[in-house]
């Protein structure tokens, strides 16, 4: 009798070179916060260390080869939302827990005066959170607000139980519009990163394959939400 075949493939469980699982810092992250006796737990607490050690920062995009690599995301402490997934998938599979990306475009309701200047739209193409195999299910984990960042733009910042999809929030805390989900773009085992940057160049030609926005991103989020 053939062996059932699993409905994860291995390539879920695997380093490629932007998810640079092997790398010895992602692996020495994956050890440090990988706490429980669980996957779920494990899981959770690895997106909660993306989440908030590594700070949302889209004002310093850079689609390179290795700008979007998760060692070089964990060694700067920033990132937007598509490195912060990737970093979270890496991290994921270095503790041994199938993860892959998923991507979508969403309108983003909340923004800054300077970031809506260079992308000349709301909508951000190509966002990226991360899939993770739990329980028997793939479950979709959002890292890429920072609770500072929540906290000083006003959000409700997103939390994963290892159960249910943690996806951005409709509405932030005063029930302002927040984010639109407009378009799904679907799962993958590696970054779609030719993929992405042909979109990057055709929706946001201001920006490039990586063109640094001058200033503090929270420090504009926060006064552009009238936050102390």
């Amino acid at each position: 009798m053939n062996p059932r075949p699993s409905p994860v493939p291995a390539a879920c469980l695997s380093a490629t070179p932007t998810i640079d699982c092997a790398h010895p810092a992602v692996v020495a992250f994956a050890q440090a916060h990988a706490g429980g006796d669980s996957v779920r737990d494990r899981a959770v607490s690895l997106y909660l260390a993306v989440r908030d050690q590594v700070r949302y920062d889209p004002y310093r995009i850079d689609l390179g080869d290795v700008g979007m690599t998760a060692s070089t995301v964990l060694a700067q402490g920033f990132g937007w939302c598509v490195p912060k997934a990737v970093l979270l998938a890496a991290v994921a599979r270095a503790a041994g827990i199938p993860a892959r990306l998923g991507f979508a475009d969403v309108k983003n309701h909340l923004s800054t005066e300077k970031l809506r200047q260079t992308m000349q739209t709301d909508v951000f193409v190509w966002h990226g959170y991360t899939e993770l195999w739990i329980d028997g299910a793939w479950r979709k984990a959002t890292p890429a607000f920072n609770i500072e960042l929540c906290d000083k733009f006003g959000l409700l910042p997103l939390a994963f139980d290892g159960v249910h999809d943690s996806l951005y929030h409709a509405f932030d805390r005063a029930g302002r519009q927040h984010m639109e989900y407009v378009n799904e773009r679907g799962s993958f085992d590696d970054l779609p990163l030719a993929q992405i940057r042909a979109a990057f160049a055709e929706v946001y030609p201001a920006m490039g394959t990586g063109h640094p926005i001058a200033g503090d991103f929270a420090a504009d989020a926060a006064r552009e939400a009238g936050a102390p």
